[in-house]
């Protein structure tokens, strides 16, 4: 059995041994939508991460019995036409939930917290040269008592919500299907939800229901005090929008792990902000602690053992 990994490189330093012990692996960095075609033709098990694979592809791959793929969501994975090639797809759920929940709060608590002003305070020289034992000139708050609203409530978003009462936090959540099905929090329509809370996190998919959920409109319901932050997909919140509302005050910041074009350009409207300070950046990181990434080579070695 040949397994070929089209974009390796998106994984890290993670091992691959549970791959070799099923047959012969090989991997590739990255790979061109040529390069893939190329790659695949006397191929068994097609392993991808962000790789698109449509119909050409998988045309290109008679052998191909097993395509799995290193996340949750199968959106650059034309899923019916390889089914009516017989040829089944297999994604990993809940590998990275700890992971994605604890960069939720990495995010909120430097906006709220107000982290990197107060390290640059000190490393600047600023606190030592002040005369004062302390730097009263951000003003950081609790989250205790507060709100924070949850768009997508599922094994993320409920993770983010009990931590958040660990907080001593209030919790409310807006359902993108429109069917709240929990009962431990009041479920709101969109425009209740962002007009109370004090933080607004996104955990939901990218869909047809979601796509350009938060823009222009639903920023200016927030409070002007309220942080947003996306861990969800980049499309759902219209990026130029925010990055002006952020810039305007119309919210006091944002923390975005995602965007709609990844890596982004450099001409983006978060790189050109009059306050950049309001933003907290990283590079689709989230889901990638180095043991989300140990239990995703594990589920994925379990999905190609099952068979097909």
């Amino acid at each position: 059995m040949k397994i070929v990994f089209l974009d390796a490189a998106t994984m890290g330093n993670v091992s691959f041994e549970p791959f070799e012990r099923l047959g012969e692996f090989v991997k590739y960095e990255s790979s061109t939508p040529e390069q893939a075609r190329e790659r695949v033709k006397d191929i068994d098990v097609l392993l991808i991460n962000k790789v698109l694979v449509d119909k050409e592809l998988i045309d290109s791959a008679p052998n191909l019995r097993l395509i799995c793929i290193a996340a949750t969501g199968v959106n650059n994975i034309d899923v019916d036409y390889a089914a009516s090639k017989g040829i089944p797809v297999r994604n990993a759920v809940g590998y990275s939930t700890d992971s994605v929940v604890q960069s939720t709060f990495m995010h909120i608590l430097s906006l709220v917290g107000g982290g990197p002003y107060f390290d640059e305070s000190v490393k600047s020289g600023r606190y030592s040269r002040s005369g004062m034992f302390t730097d009263p000139n951000w003003n950081w708050w609790e989250l205790a008592g507060k709100t924070i609203g949850i768009i997508g409530l599922g094994n993320i978003g409920r993770k983010v919500a009990r931590i958040a009462e660990a907080f001593g936090m209030k919790v409310c959540y807006f359902s993108t299907s429109g069917t709240g099905h929990c009962q431990d929090y009041p479920c709101l329509s969109l425009e209740e939800l962002l007009a109370k809370s004090d933080i607004v996190s996104i955990h939901a998919p990218l869909n047809g229901r979601t796509m350009n959920l938060i823009g222009k409109e639903e920023l200016a319901m927030m409070k002007p005090t309220a942080y947003l932050v996306n861990m969800g997909r980049g499309a759902i919140v219209v990026e130029k929008d925010l990055a002006d509302a952020v810039d305007n005050g119309v919210i006091a910041g944002a923390g975005m792990d995602v965007f709609v074009n990844e890596p982004i350009p450099e001409d983006h409207p978060y790189l050109r902000m009059k306050h950049p300070e309001r933003m907290r950046l990283a590079p689709h990181v989230a889901w990638a602690s180095i043991e989300a990434r140990e239990r995703l080579v594990g589920i994925m070695a379990d999905n190609i053992a099952k068979g097909w």
